[in-house]
């Protein structure tokens, strides 16, 4: 008897449970699903114009290869879908890099000539990767901007207040607690590829010495305030590694690719 009131109990949570799935509307999910794709979409696409109008993509070979060789690096060791990304590179002296919605990595020149050594960009590159893979520019965009608001600019045009989201993207904080989740995402992928995380933190604290005197160069320290404390904190985290760490670059590529920026940045 006991057997069959634990059959019919089974029973009925069972047919509860596909009743209420089929109380889910599947095809307005989906609706959602591709509306958001598309608003991510449109999002990099205006953040894209802007750029493009004021600043110039790199597509020089000699200086895309190498800054791909170290997304590939990070990205393989850390199953992450590399066709997935799209990393543009930017004629700006401004120290700074971020994340766009779509799976978009903007990097500016200037970071990569802050730079002591490939290590430290490729700690940089890492965090932003995060900051993709843990979708942290929704997040960040639906808290500040709304969601309803975002699909609603996106559909009507949006106009100045889509460009306003678009400043939002490239100069602003997140959140303490999303920073510090990228940043320790962003250890777990160095450190899975086998890349020294040390020079990153010694970039976070070079930028805290330097932000009184370069405030406005330095727009990567502003939207990633606390850089002494997170420095504190990598290295703290690496107390008891005994990990052996390999060169992401040879010094001649390395070399190469800075002296490649500069000789852009000369003649412009």
């Amino acid at each position: 008897m006991k057997i069959f009131s634990r059959f019919l109990i089974l029973a009925a949570v069972f047919i509860a449970f596909w009743l209420g799935l089929a109380e889910v509307n599947w095809m307005q999910m989906f609706r959602v699903e591709e509306a958001t794709d598309s608003m991510e979409e449109k999002l990099t696409e205006i953040v894209k114009e802007s750029i493009e109008r004021s600043e110039e993509i790199i597509k020089d070979k000699e200086i895309t290869s190498v800054i791909d060789s170290i997304v590939h690096k990070i990205a393989k060791k850390n199953y992450i879908d590399e066709d997935r990304l799209n990393v543009l590179i930017v004629q700006n002296s401004q120290v700074n890099a971020f994340a766009l919605p779509d799976n978009h990595l903007v990097i500016y020149t200037g970071l990569i000539n802050a730079c002591d050594n490939p290590e430290a960009l490729s700690g940089v590159i890492a965090h932003e990767m995060a900051h993709i893979q843990l979708n942290h520019v929704m997040k960040k965009l639906v808290k500040e901007v709304g969601i309803s608001v975002l699909f609603s600019m996106t559909s009507n045009g949006g106009g100045e207040v889509l460009r306003e989201v678009s400043r939002t993207l490239t100069s602003s904080a997140y959140d303490r607690s999303l920073e510090e989740e990228a940043d320790q995402k962003a250890l777990l992928y160095l450190l899975n590829a086998n890349i020294d995380p040390r020079p990153l933190a010694d970039f976070f604290y070079q930028l805290s010495l330097e932000e009184p005197d370069f405030a406005s160069k330095l727009g990567w320290l502003s939207t990633h305030p606390d850089s002494k404390e997170r420095a504190e904190k990598i290295i703290n985290d690496l107390e008891n590694q005994m990990k052996q760490f390999k060169p992401v670059l040879s010094e001649q590529s390395w070399k190469s690719l800075q002296e490649n920026i500069e000789k852009r940045k000369e003649t412009l």
